[in-house]
């Protein structure tokens, strides 16, 4: 078990890997904009930040891995990536295999988002150990992304998905207590971080 976890961690560090992981995270941050443009068309601008929410996580990310390619951690896009890559990563699945339970189906397009958004929640957990945001990060990435659900789903600018319009109400209640997981989940990292108790250099034999 831990030769497995030793030689996925050589590949997830590796900066070949990071390349391409770079380069896939922005095709499909292009890709998701591109999704989004025609709710874009029927949208007010002073909202158009806070519509594409997948595609913005996947760019934090491109920030991210950007940073550890010049060894360098930008904190607050380690904290908001975490949080929003799981958060929409899991939102999307979600979504989709309710259009699916709704529909009876969801076609190949549909099938490709649930992979697709699972492996972009996948991405931002396998990256645990990397992250080095602080708790003002946490806390900012957090006013953001709860911010988020308010103009989503008091100001009705959440993702359009035909008939789930219907029950918008309860998504938008399972997507507030979502995020909460997934603040969570980041300040679990932090304080996982800072469990390690520094030993005096005087016991160290």
């Amino acid at each position: 078990m831990q030769l497995a976890i030793t030689w996925l961690r050589m590949i997830l560090f590796n900066k070949s890997f990071l390349w391409v992981l770079l380069f896939i995270n922005i095709i499909g941050t292009v890709y998701g904009y591109d999704w989004y443009m025609w709710q874009l068309d029927i949208t007010e601008p002073v909202f158009w930040i806070f519509v594409p929410d997948s595609p913005t996580a996947s760019l934090f990310f491109c920030f991210v891995i950007t940073g550890w390619l010049l060894n360098v951690n930008f904190r607050l896009f380690e904290a908001l990536a975490l949080i929003t890559l799981v958060k929409y990563g899991i939102w999307a699945v979600v979504m989709n295999l309710l259009t699916l339970n709704e529909s009876g189906s969801i076609g190949a397009a549909g099938w490709m988002l649930v992979i697709s958004h699972g492996a972009m929640a996948l991405q931002g957990i396998l990256y645990w150990s990397n992250y080095r945001f602080g708790l003002i990060s946490i806390i900012v990435a957090a006013i953001w992304t709860l911010h988020n659900d308010v103009i989503d789903y008091v100001f009705g600018q959440m993702p359009i998905y035909g008939d789930l319009m219907q029950i918008m109400d309860k998504i938008g209640y399972f997507t507030f207590w979502l995020s909460i997981v997934c603040v969570t989940l980041a300040v679990w990292n932090w304080k996982h971080r800072h469990r390690i108790v520094t030993v005096p250099d005087h016991l160290v034999s």
